[in-house]
């Protein structure tokens, strides 16, 4: 399978289902947006996002791209620092398959904070703002990441290691178990390292913000 098209009442869960179903990261496919989600009169008759996702023939193919996508993150950001007032700096980095647009606050533990947010909240914020700003530019969909001094690396070792038990323990008991809440992006980390372990089943349930990841048995 090379293509799917996928719909979900926002685009981050169609592309999420598109991916789960490929078996591919986000970095490792083409997006096309073909529906955004629309409200119908008095909520009947509303259109979910629609979403296609395609493998891409050659990752090396990718990078040209990825590096203008990346220098367009990095001085959104630097622009954004100066605007809300943090002193920082802002690196790209490649780790692995994916591409880094760090943000190094100078150990000042209000900006953590405030760039961070809860639960990753505000980060996420900034990546979407970093995705319009991208999206404007190149005309693509942003495959760059933002990080605030490495959280998003420390956070997706940890979501990794609880899928990984969880699902161990579903494993044995046979009994299902639902993750915390967590985005889109962290929800695909879990239904992919899921997938490696065989035998088990995945599916993203409940609403945002409280939609999280299910572990059960394969039927």
């Amino acid at each position: 399978m090379q293509e799917v098209e996928r719909s979900a009442p926002t685009v981050e869960e169609a592309l999420e289902a598109a991916l789960a179903e490929l078996g591919v990261s986000e970095q490792e496919a083409d997006v096309e947006i073909l529906q955004e989600p629309r409200s119908g009169f008095l909520g009947i008759a509303g259109q979910q996002a629609t979403v296609r996702v395609r493998l891409r023939a050659s990752k090396a193919a990718e990078g040209g791209d990825v590096d203008e996508q990346a220098e367009v993150a990095a001085e959104f950001l630097e622009g954004l620092l100066e605007a809300i007032g943090i002193v920082g700096e802002v690196d790209i980095n490649q780790v692995e398959d994916s591409t880094y647009v760090e943000i190094w606050a100078d150990d000042d533990p209000d900006a953590l904070g405030l760039l961070i947010g809860k639960r990753g909240s505000t980060l996420e914020s900034i990546q979407d703002l970093v995705r319009i700003a991208v999206h404007r530019v190149t005309g693509e969909r942003c495959s760059v990441l933002v990080d605030v001094e490495d959280y998003r690396k420390r956070r997706r070792a940890q979501i990794l290691e609880r899928a990984r038990e969880a699902a161990r323990r579903v494993q044995k008991s046979g009994r299902q178990e639902a993750l915390e809440p967590m985005g889109a992006y962290e929800r695909k980390m879990v239904h992919d390292a899921v997938s490696e372990i065989g035998g088990l089943q995945t599916a993203s349930e409940g609403d945002e913000p409280e939609r999280r990841v299910v572990i059960r048995r394969g039927s």
